[in-house]
């Protein structure tokens, strides 16, 4: 009786080990997923609202744009549980590359409208700014500079002073340049990357050699290309 529990015992660790880590790259599985659906969704959303009718030309210029489809509201965030977003890169030939996965977070944040969550859109407006995002963590404001980007009224005029790396764009709840991103930290989403490409791969991997894809992503890439140019 006492070998039959031992067995028993020991099936289940077994069991434990072997389904807890199908089951967590099922979920980082879903998680990409779902982000690059939702940064679809952000990225459409931004380029049809109003005031980011500049941010639409900006783009068109951008060598890379980051989409983060919600950043929680004074959080560091880790995993899964805010802050997740993805980053293409313009292509020589005009087309943009399959996504690659970071998360930005901060201990203070500095979100300045109480908002609980907001949509971040970021344009790499330099191949420094390009660069940069390929490490595997960046100080926003430190390691590369970050202005925000201009919206509403007046956009126009705004932008012949900026010359940042990096134009961030930000809405709360329909409100508008909510979050401060300078000192934020982006880190690469290691887990999301192996599990959207099938194997461990880097940003480099991703978005410059571009050993990787994924058809998922075709609707986000056309959705970019649409609006920010390029095939």
């Amino acid at each position: 009786m006492k070998r039959f529990y031992f067995m028993l015992i020991a099936a289940t660790v077994l069991a434990a080990f072997l389904i807890v880590p199908g089951m967590a790259v099922a979920s980082d599985k879903g998680d990409a997923q779902t982000t690059v659906t939702k940064a679809n969704m952000t990225f459409n959303s931004f380029m049809s609202d109003k005031n980011f009718t500049e941010m639409r030309k900006l783009s068109r210029s951008a060598k890379g744009i980051f989409i983060a489809p919600q950043v929680l509201k004074g959080a560091f965030v880790v995993g899964a549980s805010g802050g997740t977003g993805v980053f293409l890169v313009r292509e020589e030939g005009g087309k943009w590359t399959n996504p690659a996965f970071y998360t930005i977070g901060s201990v203070s944040f500095g979100f300045q409208i109480g908002g609980q969550a907001s949509e971040v859109i970021l344009l790499a407006m330099t191949e420094r700014g390009v660069t940069t995002l390929l490490q595997n963590s960046v100080k926003l404001g430190a390691d590369v500079g970050i202005a925000a980007g201009p919206y509403g009224a007046g956009a126009q005029a705004a932008t012949a002073n900026i010359s940042a790396d990096i134009l961030a764009f930000s809405r709360s709840k329909g409100l508008y340049g909510g979050v401060s991103l300078d000192g934020a930290i982006v880190d690469v989403r290691d887990s999301l990357n192996k599990a959207y490409y099938g194997k461990p791969v880097t940003p480099t991997d991703i978005l410059v050699k571009k050993n990787v894809s994924n058809a998922h992503a075709d609707k986000l890439r056309a959705s970019v290309a649409k609006i920010s140019g390029g095939k």
